[in-house]
């Protein structure tokens, strides 16, 4: 072969052959974003960027947490550009946390054409050896900027300046399963000790980050472009998926050649598959839950421990083959906009089509290169794209996150909606919302639809503050888990009887039954303290005391402290 020809040239002192290593580098994709030349900044990003410099160049400051509310299109991104260049220039490191991986190399590209080389990516979808190289690039220092989803918040950076955490309110940043961590309490931390400044930005701030950080606020777009209308409608009475001023709409962007964002949180072809005639429903073997059906694939899936089967066409405990297709998803919402709108181009984003590296940014550029066409999917429709021709943003189902029995529902819906809208109109053309929901008269929905994060936040705080849920208090889940019913239920009753014993300014909840997730049966404790600590130090010993007990064996314990 070759190499044992050039192994013979150079024992006859005809070539030398030496090692060099080769950098194996992660794609980059420049979508959804603007050429990248410096921007002049508006008086709210220079009075933003200000406040950053300030921190930076006073090394006695005694919080250097800060948090930049801007609506969408206000130029956050300009903001963090302009601050890490500030950074580098002071010889220090920066981290980019973004919340998803797919935003990652968009994110990336415009740090890299800004600042080329030193800019380095991690994440989880880099091969092993490309994941290595840039480790090593930031370890050595030979990359100073790191830009990735949560667990680039580890990057191996020494002189940390700055940590930015983009569109701070997204749930991503959590890790929900071990370790469980939170990237923006591990940022807060790091950069707490290295001294450095938190920037979290967001157009939709958590209401714990607009209580406790210092605020900047870029309340217009740049450009002084206006924020789209937005209009609530009410799907009460209405047939199909689509409300007739939502069907309108569409057509109006089919006759125009322009191009609309739609988003429903709901992907696969329908929720549900049910007999018609005896009413059997085919569900999960491993977990409480239906299976949903995919058309393309010809399956039923969980999508919670993702077993699949095929569809059935058949009902397997009657023999009728009456068998019925219940709710919409994304799927099956991407082929009835195929028909209604035909010929305009509707492509799909969700994490059925967006799975596989580089996946998602090949689906964003082929939007992007339309003239004319609808992109539909699930909430990652609604992050952080910037397409300056989206004459048209719509909700599906908006208020469906209402319908969850959880505390922060109200401000997941408001975010969503108000992130989706953000994505509209961010061109000279201008653009409009349509919001679909059950109950249009909901008030985080008319919050959103009057781009009023001060106002919904204000309303949010004193709720919370009156049942004592965060910032107002701290909430630790416990969840007991076991393949048989029975034993979770006994070991969680006797593990809060602990926590009350050794926390009893503290309240607990439950133990209540959660659905059999992945084979397990599993039983919560919702655990709410006004001390952090005390509430942990208490779970701790209860946990460790009730694991030793004989009839814990088969159960195991997950702990999860501000559980999102």
């Amino acid at each position: 072969g070759t190499h044992t020809t050039l192994r013979a040239l150079e024992r006859r002192g005809l070539v030398t052959l030496e090692q060099q290593a080769v950098r194996r580098r992660p794609p980059v994709r420049p979508v959804g974003g603007r050429s990248d030349v410096p921007h002049v900044l508006s008086a709210d990003q220079a009075a933003a960027l200000a406040a950053v410099l300030a921190l930076l160049d006073q090394p006695d400051a005694a919080d250097r947490r800060l948090l930049l509310h801007g609506v969408t299109g206000s130029g956050k991104t300009e903001v963090y550009l302009a601050a890490v260049a500030a950074v580098l220039e002071r010889r220090r490191s920066a981290i980019v946390l973004v919340p998803e991986i797919a935003l990652t190399p968009q994110t990336a590209s415009r740090f890299q054409q800004r600042f080329g080389d030193t800019v380095a990516i991690l994440h989880s979808q880099l091969s092993d050896g490309e994941r290595y190289d840039e480790w090593l690039r930031l370890r050595r220092g030979e990359a100073r900027v790191c830009v990735g989803p949560r667990s680039a918040v580890f990057a191996p950076l020494e002189q940390l300046g700055l940590i930015v955490i983009d569109e701070e309110h997204d749930g991503s940043y959590k890790q929900e399963g071990d370790p469980r961590y939170d990237a923006r309490r591990v940022a807060e931390l790091r950069a707490g000790s290295a001294g450095a400044v938190l920037l979290a930005g967001s157009a939709t701030p958590r209401p714990e980050s607009w209580v406790a950080f210092p605020r900047l606020s870029m309340p217009d777009r740049v450009d002084s472009l206006p924020l789209p209308a937005v209009e609530v409608v009410g799907m009460a009475g209405i047939e199909g998926a689509l409300h007739p001023r939502t069907v309108d709409a569409l057509a109006e962007i089919r006759e125009r050649r322009s191009k609309a964002i739609v988003m429903l949180n709901r992907r696969g072809w329908s929720n549900f598959v049910a007999c018609h005639d005896c009413g059997h429903t085919w569900g999960c073997p491993n977990c409480d839950v239906t299976l949903v059906l995919h058309q393309a694939a010809g399956r039923i899936s969980c999508h919670h421990c993702g077993h699949s089967q095929k569809a059935p066409r058949a009902c397997s405990e009657c023999g009728s083959v009456s068998v019925g297709r219940h709710g919409i998803g994304t799927e099956r919402l991407e082929h009835e906009l195929d028909r209604l709108l035909a010929p305009l181009e509707v492509l799909r984003l969700d994490s059925d089509t967006g799975s596989g590296r580089e996946a998602t940014a090949r689906l964003l550029e082929r939007f992007e290169a339309l003239d004319a066409g609808v992109l539909i999917g699930t909430q990652m429709v609604a992050k952080g794209h910037d397409f300056p021709d989206v004459a048209l943003g719509v909700v599906l189902d908006a208020d469906a996150t209402l319908r969850f029995p959880d505390f922060r529902a109200e401000e997941r819906t408001f975010s969503l909606v108000a992130q989706l809208a953000g994505r509209s109109g961010r061109g000279p053309g201008g653009g409009r919302v349509l919001v679909q929901a059950l109950d249009p008269d909901a008030e985080c929905l008319a919050l959103a639809a009057a781009h009023d994060a001060p106002a919904f936040l204000a309303c949010e705080l004193e709720r919370r503050a009156a049942l004592r849920y965060p910032p107002f208090g701290e909430l630790i889940r416990v969840v007991c888990s076991c393949s048989e019913r029975g034993p979770e239920l006994e070991v969680a009753t006797l593990l809060a009887e602990r926590i009350v014993a050794l926390a009893p300014e503290a309240t607990i909840a439950g133990p209540a039954p959660l659905f059999r997730l992945k084979g397990r049966e599993r039983s919560q404790l919702l655990v709410k303290s006004e001390s952090r600590s005390a509430a942990v130090r208490a779970v701790r010993e209860a946990v460790e005391a009730t694991a030793a007990e004989p009839i814990s064996g088969p159960v195991a314990f997950a702990v999860d402290v501000d559980p999102q």
